[in-house]
């Protein structure tokens, strides 16, 4: 049987929600530098809760129209949760079996969700992180290659270009083009390489800047210390005019400071964008700040770092976040001691 041209042919509700997300502006975030406005792209409106949604329903959908994924094989991919919720929630609409290695320390409300949506999981060390996960998938996938599409999500040009078309554009419009900065985390990198690629082609000079973690042992979920990890082969490094670290206290501080000062509950890697951005704004003054903000708080209100203590953060620096890390990793490990593949 040919497979459909596009996945909207075998189920017309499957991608209709995706994408076409909003720009809200925040109001206090940088009222201190006049002229200065910080606006996030809110990608956890979502259907799957985040920016993955976008990124998955692509790789799922050339794979589709070439035939190397379909209800006779299993998707298998690694991811820290977000994508892979995506990836079920579309194998449940269409009809196709999804296999997903996931590190251990992955938060509480994903591995609810990926279990509701009836992915297989595999669970590796935590201290190894993401790349592990990558490993491990790539070996299952090779197994079985007539029974399996081995999705690699980090390599898969569908990625960025899911955001070329969708997430770059949707800015391009609803800014006008009249951003000056554009700020946005590496994980994958498909969002910031997609995002700045149509921004160029657009004639946009907005400084392009990327976030990662100020070290391997941090507690941001999605992100990659680039320095220290495998780098994705979609990533083109000379897309980004500066690449800024943040810290794990400080992006935690940032989520509670969004909750209580502007009520928008976002996730810990986004909130860390949005405290770049911040800091942006006060060395280069009046502009246009548009951050990516991948999805909520409501993936990680189990998380031990989210205490609900004072917003703007008690401690900061290397420590704390090593001692997050830490207690994060100690949670995966523990909540599957007999399952973890090291």
């Amino acid at each position: 049987m040919r497979a459909p041209s596009n996945l909207g042919d075998l189920h017309p509700h499957a991608l209709q929600r995706i994408g076409n997300t909003p720009l809200l502006r925040l109001q206090r975030a940088v009222s201190e530098v006049p002229g200065a406005e910080i606006h996030v792209k809110a990608e956890w409106t979502n259907p799957g809760g985040s920016v993955k949604d976008r990124a998955a329903a692509a790789i799922v959908e050339a794979a589709w129209r070439t035939g190397s994924l379909s209800r006779e094989r299993t998707l298998v991919d690694a991811t820290s949760g977000n994508t892979g919720i995506s990836y079920a929630m579309l194998g449940s609409a269409l009809g196709f079996a999804v296999q997903l290695v996931v590190p251990a320390n992955v938060g509480l409300e994903r591995r609810k969700l990926l279990e509701v949506l009836g992915a297989q999981i595999v669970w590796t060390d935590p201290m190894q992180g993401m790349d592990l996960a990558i490993d491990t998938a790539r070996e299952l996938a090779a197994r079985e290659p007539h029974r399996t599409f081995y999705a690699d999500q980090y390599d898969n040009d569908a990625n960025w270009r899911a955001h070329y078309e969708g997430t770059g554009a949707e800015i391009l419009a609803q800014t006008g083009g009249r951003l000056t900065h554009f700020v946005a985390g590496l994980g994958t990198t498909g969002t910031f390489v997609g995002t700045v690629r149509r921004l160029r082609d657009a004639g946009v000079q907005a400084r392009c800047v990327a976030v990662i973690p100020d070290s391997p042992y941090h507690g941001l979920e999605g992100l990659k210390h680039m320095p220290t990890a495998h780098v994705p082969g979609i990533y083109d490094p000379a897309l980004a005019d500066e690449v800024q670290e943040v810290g794990t206290e400080e992006a935690y501080a940032m989520v509670q400071h969004l909750a209580r000062h502007e009520g928008l509950l976002v996730g810990p890697s986004g909130a860390g964008a949005v405290a770049v951005a911040r800091r942006l704004a006060q060395r280069d003054g009046p502009g246009t700040y548009v951050v990516v903000v991948p999805d909520s708080m409501m993936k990680y209100l189990s998380d031990p770092l989210l205490s609900g203590g004072d917003a703007e953060g008690k401690r900061t620096g290397r420590d704390a976040d090593a001692e997050g890390a830490e207690a994060k990793t100690r949670r995966g490990v523990e909540g599957n001691a007999t399952e973890v593949r090291r």
